[in-house]
């Protein structure tokens, strides 16, 4: 009954977003954001963490996590892909700010552009020869390519190998807001604004041409090739801005730890990316944050019970997925909407 009271709550309070007018939307949305803001300031409360930095958490893996997610769930959420080798492009954004940064004299943000953009041409060199494939083959390709991204970089002089780079320069300030690593609110405060950039990306995407086609290839590829839909175009445009979001991510985790290595980088970082996106409910951007959220403080919080935490991590998942198949925010059901708008044809 609690469960299902529960349901009917968020149910009730999505009802109240879609019947609210523009300045309550948006009333809604700066109260959001400003409480989101405030959460550095939560630290003394029952949410700090037992070993870690509260506020560094929410740096990483709590706000990182979310925009990988975000990311992620551009490339399976939307176009229905499955990509297990994200953490290449997180590795690329990172390995660009790292060596940009020591050998150049170039600031974070300079350095940006460059870490979204060569993890985007990373995105179409990968999709162009691989977006023909689909389902547990193209799994198995994208999950190749990051393991082949770690091993080059394990194995280069240029990105130092197993050894690392280290001395990553911190972001410089901006204005009166100083970075630093015993209290890193403007890092979090950095990630919530790319956190916005990168959904506000999606949802003006989402209700255009490509939001449509994006749709339709991942109830039916077939049918919206049928339809005159170029769905290897798409599928790459999904694919680079994915990437683009992953890029950013691994520029501003560079910034943050000031030190990189290739087992940072593993599988398991992609692994836990899709988690969180089918954890949260894959294509609906506000559960994707819920999903991401929970998987990246859940164990920095039960950190004090040791090694057995990994234990109770896993138990929540497999409890929370019986009870929820499509995650804890499912997709909306098109239905309504698509019988509107036959009936408006």
């Amino acid at each position: 009954m609690k469960i299902r009271n529960y349901w009917n709550l968020r149910d009730w309070g999505a009802d109240i977003w879609e019947r609210a007018n523009r300045p309550k939307r948006v009333a809604i949305a700066v109260t959001s954001i400003i409480l989101v803001g405030l959460l550095p300031f939560a630290g003394a409360s029952f949410l700090a963490t037992p070993i870690a930095a509260y506020d560094a958490v929410l740096v990483y893996p709590v706000g990182i996590f979310v925009l990988m997610a975000l990311g992620l769930n551009i490339v399976v959420g939307k176009s229905g892909m499955l990509d297990l080798g994200y953490v290449a492009f997180f590795a690329i954004g990172a390995y660009t700010m790292a060596i940009m940064g020591t050998t150049t004299g170039l600031n974070t943000w300079e350095i940006m552009p460059f870490g979204i953009g060569f993890a985007m041409l990373a995105g179409v060199i990968l999709g162009l020869p691989t977006l023909r494939l689909r389902g547990d083959y193209l799994a198995i390709v994208t999950l190749g390519f990051g393991e082949i991204v770690r091993l080059v970089l394990l194995n280069s002089s240029w990105s130092k190998g197993p050894n690392g780079i280290a001395n990553v320069p911190m972001p410089p300030d901006i204005g009166p807001l100083e970075f630093k690593l015993d209290d890193q609110k403007v890092f979090f405060w950095v990630v919530i604004l790319m956190i916005l950039l990168t959904i506000w990306m999606i949802r003006r995407l989402s209700v255009r041409r490509p939001g449509r086609a994006w749709e339709a290839i991942r109830q039916d590829e077939d049918a919206a090739e049928l339809m005159g839909i170029a769905t290897l175009k798409y599928k790459i445009w999904s694919f680079t801005l994915g990437a683009a979001v992953g890029g950013a991510a691994g520029v501003l985790y560079a910034s943050k730890n000031l030190f990189i290595a290739p087992e940072m980088f593993t599988l398991n970082v992609s692994i836990l990316i899709l988690s969180c996106v089918v954890f949260g409910g894959i294509g609906n951007i506000w559960g994707v944050i819920v999903g991401a959220t929970i998987l990246g403080y859940l164990p920095d919080r039960i950190r004090f019970i040791s090694d057995a935490r990994l234990l109770v991590f896993g138990l929540v998942l497999v409890v929370v997925m019986n009870f929820r198949p499509d995650g804890l925010l499912p997709r909306k059901k098109r239905e309504k909407a698509i019988v509107k708008k036959g009936v408006n044809a």
